[in-house]
């Protein structure tokens, strides 16, 4: 039972942390560079810092598969199938995630030719640094929007189902995950994910993984006795 108790703690730092990393890698760091006007002409004076970013950022892309993978020894003996489906579809998210790292990191060399090149016709550039752009857009979108709502839904449905954790949380989560799908939905079709509805639609679920991290930390898992009996 220990065991279990260390593993909660640590689940619950890693949902801590990969939240900071993500909010630190992207809105002090990545964003700053990127969403300029003359961004072509920013990120490579600024590659330090951009890179520093992605690699913070880069900590959440790995938190994500560790979570998943600490708690299938769990969740497989309540239902094996969304055990697997969370650690997949966590995986998964993982390398949307690295797909829009490295688009970011690709606007650097991107930034320096376009410094050397000094010529009025940019278009190619533009061009260019546009895809990359709506590259890591869509990997926003796919990532830590609608990955992140279906791995909730799976996450807090198997809380539901097995009591591990007080049910107003999981129900919470639940409801912020689904959320957070029609905010990546929204986007697809031309929404801005820094609009106050995508904010408000992502608020939910963004409190409810602080919520479920400190209660898993503080309180750790409800077990019932299938899991002391064979743990």
């Amino acid at each position: 039972m220990n065991s279990y108790k260390s593993t909660a703690r640590i689940v619950g730092g890693l949902f801590i942390t990969a939240t900071v990393a993500s909010i630190i890698g992207t809105f002090v760091f990545i964003e700053p560079i990127i969403s300029t006007p003359d961004y072509l002409s920013n990120i490579y004076p600024n590659r330090s810092l951009l890179t520093i970013g992605v690699l913070i950022d880069a900590i959440n892309s790995v938190a994500v598969v560790a979570i998943a993978v600490l708690l299938f020894p769990i969740f497989q003996k309540h239902n094996k199938s969304l055990a697997i489906g969370y650690v997949a579809s966590r995986i998964i998210e993982s390398v949307i995630l690295i797909i829009g790292h490295i688009s970011q990191l690709s606007l650097i060399p991107l930034s320096q030719e376009f410094i050397k090149a000094k010529i009025p016709d940019v278009s190619y550039f533009l061009s260019l640094g546009s895809l990359l752009i709506s590259v890591y857009n869509w990997t926003w979108l796919l990532g830590p929007m609608i990955l992140l709502g279906i791995t909730a839904l799976i996450l807090n449905g198997t809380f539901y189902h097995s009591k591990m954790i007080p049910r107003f949380i999981s129900i919470w989560g639940f409801i912020g995950g689904l959320l957070i799908i029609v905010a990546g939905l929204f986007g697809m079709f031309g929404l801005s994910i820094k609009s106050p509805i995508s904010i408000l639609l992502g608020l939910p679920i963004a409190l409810n993984e602080m919520v479920l991290a400190l209660w898993l930390i503080v309180k750790g898992f409800r077990l019932p006795d299938i899991y002391s009996k064979n743990g």
